[in-house]
């Protein structure tokens, strides 16, 4: 049974007024929450959520407000004062954000929470006194402290004082703003475990606003994603976590260090911009799949599956690559031997997937049935919406390139530098030599080589390994290439020159916002950048899922056994 929304908020837009200067904070967001429930909303700094917390409550009062904020079937938008404060405390409560300067420093913190009380409920002193008291039990405070003062509190203790006075009133709405801001881990555990308890006894709906990811996979229901003042995504909070539609949300969870606690972590390239401040999608500038109608046309917010909503122009993360049952069988010496068996793969744009596996796993093999250099006995591979037969996918700008392991036998030792890299510029016949020379020149300090003349004449034989292999990943820049193939790139490398190649390549891969495939049986390695993983075992694929999910342990051989357990 559907549950009629508690609180109904619809094309909200929220400003402030300045002199002459106007300043938009939220921008038409629609959302909706029913009794009991609880929704997350998430969002960078700056991005609105606390607006909107604040407009619900009415407490935004220098703010022009347009759009319907509708609670229990009451519109809340255009209330007069006398009348909101029949809601606020009463109906609609909000734990503020930070505890030290929402207390008054010069009153003890008990008579704080009793003026709550005696305000809204009309309670005499005495009874609010003794109802303070079990407030605070309920709040996992000893009664003596309501005669302290905000400043002898800890952070964790006077935000326990704040949850005492929202439910003081035992309202229908309780909004949590940032509760976990500067508590350590095991106060924020237990701050969650509270609020958590208090919801179960008191029955109140919540909107919790959070960074903690944790906190809003364990404690909400559904999500909603906020990005300068807009809705940009909504839908159950499992299936946002574990299978995000808007790059802004995946970019999010990414940078999670609860989640990847062992990834180097690289945020979301940019900052964004001030609401209201660009006509088209306003992560248009940071988005790394925009297309031409990104930067002009706002994307409407619209369904994207079961209960799920997204706003791009594209219906969301697009898929670059696909591959559907792929087989394939060698024969030795009259000895069939299946490399891979029926393999499923899905890259999405922008985002690092592993490929990992014991040496013969099938890896290799796997890689070159993606770029066509071997054909499928069975199976499907699907580039950009397009099923591939051939290897123009690799022989052209935009596309998709393989580095290979051995630099040594995918370049050839009489090529110069420049030649090596401009080589697959040749073989296209792009532009003219000298845009072909500028292409590649271009690209050598994005791997950090030089330009100096007389490194671009030397012969690739006499480079060194690590040289070598930066040349290869020079030569896939070139064609600028949506998805970039890296198999067992770092094998031949010492540790040293394994940590600046993969460094080098995440960070070119962040910047430019390609989808990688990197292939490695080196677990340790993977997990430094794997957004997602798949695990490969005598040719099938044994475990996949978010990276967070596959690596879940230190021991590369309890991993191992934990996915074969798993799947």
């Amino acid at each position: 049974m559907t549950l009629e929304p508690l609180l109904e908020i619809n094309d909200l837009c929220l400003e402030y007024r300045q002199n002459d200067l106007v300043i938009p904070v939220l921008d038409r967001v629609n959302l909706s929450l029913a009794p009991g429930k609880t929704l997350g909303l998430i969002g960078e700094s700056g991005c609105g959520k606390t607006s909107l917390a604040m407009a619900v409550m009415g407490l935004a009062k220098s703010a022009r407000i347009t759009g319907d904020i509708r609670f229990n079937g009451v519109e809340l938008t255009g209330l007069k004062e006398k009348e909101l404060a029949k809601f606020r405390w009463n109906r609609i409560a909000l734990v503020f954000q930070n505890s030290q300067e929402v207390f008054n420093p010069v009153i003890t913190v008990g008579e704080q929470v009793a003026e709550t009380l005696i305000r809204h409920l009309g309670l005499n002193r005495a009874v609010a006194s003794q109802q303070t008291a079990s407030l605070f039990k309920q709040a996992g405070l000893e009664p003596v402290w309501q005669n302290a003062y905000a400043h002898q509190l800890s952070g964790g203790m006077r935000q326990r004082v704040l949850i005492a006075m929202a439910v003081a009133c035992s309202p229908d709405l309780l909004i949590v703003d940032e509760p976990f801001t500067a508590l350590d881990p095991a106060a924020a555990s237990a701050m969650a475990d509270l609020i958590v308890t208090l919801q179960q006894h008191l029955g109140f709906a919540m909107i919790l606003i959070s960074h903690a990811m944790p906190a809003i996979a364990r404690m909400t229901e559904n999500i909603v994603t906020l990005y300068a003042g807009q809705v940009i995504e909504a839908g159950p909070t499992q299936a946002v976590l574990a299978d995000p539609c808007h790059p802004y949300t995946r970019g999010l969870i990414n940078a999670c260090p609860e989640f990847y606690g062992y990834k180097d972590l690289w945020g979301i390239a940019g900052t964004p911009p001030s609401p209201g401040s660009v006509s088209g999608c306003p992560f248009c500038p940071r988005c790394v799949q925009h297309g031409p109608n990104c930067s002009t046309r706002r994307p409407p917010l619209v369904e994207a599956g079961k209960s799920r909503q997204v706003a791009c122009h594209k219906g969301g993360i697009t898929t670059v690559l696909e591959a559907r049952g792929l087989e394939k069988t060698f024969d030795l010496n009259g000895t069939a031997v299946k490399a891979v068996h029926q393999a499923d793969i899905t890259i999405k744009f922008g985002e690092v997937v592993a490929l990992v596996g014991p040496s013969g796993s099938g890896k290799s093999t796997l890689a070159h049935l993606l770029v066509a250099l071997e054909i499928p006995d069975k199976g499907r591979v699907i580039f950009q919406g397009t099923p591939l037969t051939d290897n123009r996918a690799t022989s052209c700008m935009n596309g998709m390139q393989l580095v290979f392991q051995d630099p040594t036998q995918a370049v050839s030792p009489r090529l110069t530098v420049l030649e090596a890299v401009r080589e697959p510029l040749d073989i296209m016949g792009w532009k003219t030599q000298q845009d072909r020379d500028e292409k590649a020149l271009a690209a050598l300090p994005l791997v950090h080589l030089s330009r100096d003349t007389g490194f671009l004449n030397q012969p690739c034989h006499a480079l060194s390994g690590g040289q070598r292999q930066r040349v290869s990943v020079a030569r896939a820049l070139v064609t600028d290439p949506v998805l970039l193939i890296a198999d067992e790139i770092t094998a031949m490398l010492d540790p040293s020159a394994q940590a600046h190649l993969l460094r080098m390549l995440k960070g070119l891969q962040h910047k430019q916002g390609f989808s990688m495939l990197f292939i490695s049986h080196d677990i340790h390695l993977t997990r430094k950048i794997a957004d997602r993983a798949y695990v490969l075992d005598q040719g099938k694929i044994v475990a996949k899922g978010a990276g967070y999910e596959v690596f879940e342990s230190t021991d590369p051989s309890e991993i191992t056994f934990k996915i074969q357990r798993r799947v």
